[in-house]
């Protein structure tokens, strides 16, 4: 059975090694996508077609398995795959058709976004809608302090994600593909303000479902992100020099990392 215990903890604590594996070795090696592409990583798609094939897996699959799932009716269980589609709907259907240049993505990149994208919907909604005990996730848990919390973090990291990408995508006139140093927002703290509201935003998920499933993306966010926030700001100083970093910012988490 695809929600068997025993399967379900085995994925789960694999994901949670390889997450540590996978923050080493992208000190080492570059995501060649945006600013960083390389066509050495093979074939390749229009960014905002592979963009949408690497995010809506996540969406479709939560979504089937909500709809599947006995427990589909049930009141916080919904509110908080609301909350994850909410994300993902963003992310599949609205930010890439934002985007603007022509930018390209290696199929390898996003074969790998797609794969690690299906595995965390099946993660969280195997967690939330067939493996949670039946007693945690009552209506009384959207009244609760972490539910709560867990929110308000949730969607302040929304807010910054998307202001920041909106900061990204406003540096650039139509046609204009050069690159620029963003400044607004929280870049003015971080060089990957994007990324930290990302992190943010699986921060709050993670507390408001109070799971491992929900821990292991957040872990799985940074150890993804703050390698790239990294490899980004050295392109910025290469490219910039002094300009850059004489602003002396972080690279994801501000005042601290």
């Amino acid at each position: 059975m695809i929600f068997d215990s025993t399967l379900y903890d085995s994925v789960l604590t694999g994901m949670a090694v390889m997450a540590v594996i996978v923050f080493f070795a992208l000190q080492k090696i570059e995501a060649a996508y945006g600013m960083t592409y390389s066509s050495k990583w093979g074939p390749s798609l229009n960014n905002k077609v592979a963009w949408i094939l690497m995010e809506a897996p996540a969406f479709i699959l939560m979504a089937l398995i909500w709809i599947l799932s006995p427990r589909a009716g049930e009141v916080a269980p919904c509110v908080m795959a609301g909350l994850f589609e909410l994300h993902y709907f963003q992310r599949s259907f609205i930010f890439p058709l934002l985007m603007r240049g022509k930018s390209r993505m290696p199929m390898a990149i996003m074969l790998m976004g797609i794969i690690f994208n299906s595995i965390n919907a099946y993660l969280i909604g195997g967690w939330l809608f067939h493996l949670a005990p039946p007693e945690l996730y009552t209506p009384e848990w959207l009244y609760s302090p972490l539910f709560i919390l867990g929110c308000l973090i949730f969607f302040a990291g929304m807010a910054i994600n998307i202001h920041s990408d909106h900061v990204i995508r406003s540096l650039r006139a139509p046609g204009d593909t050069r690159h620029y140093i963003p400044k607004k927002g929280f870049y003015k703290w971080v060089s990957g303000a994007n990324y930290f509201g990302e992190l943010t935003e699986w921060i709050g998920f993670a507390i408001l479902t109070w799971s491992a499933a929900g821990a292991v993306f957040a872990l799985w966010t940074f150890a993804n992100l703050a390698p790239r926030a990294k490899s980004l700001s050295a392109r910025y100083a290469s490219r910039f020099g002094e300009e850059f970093t004489s602003l002396h910012l972080r690279y994801i988490i501000p005042f601290i990392y």
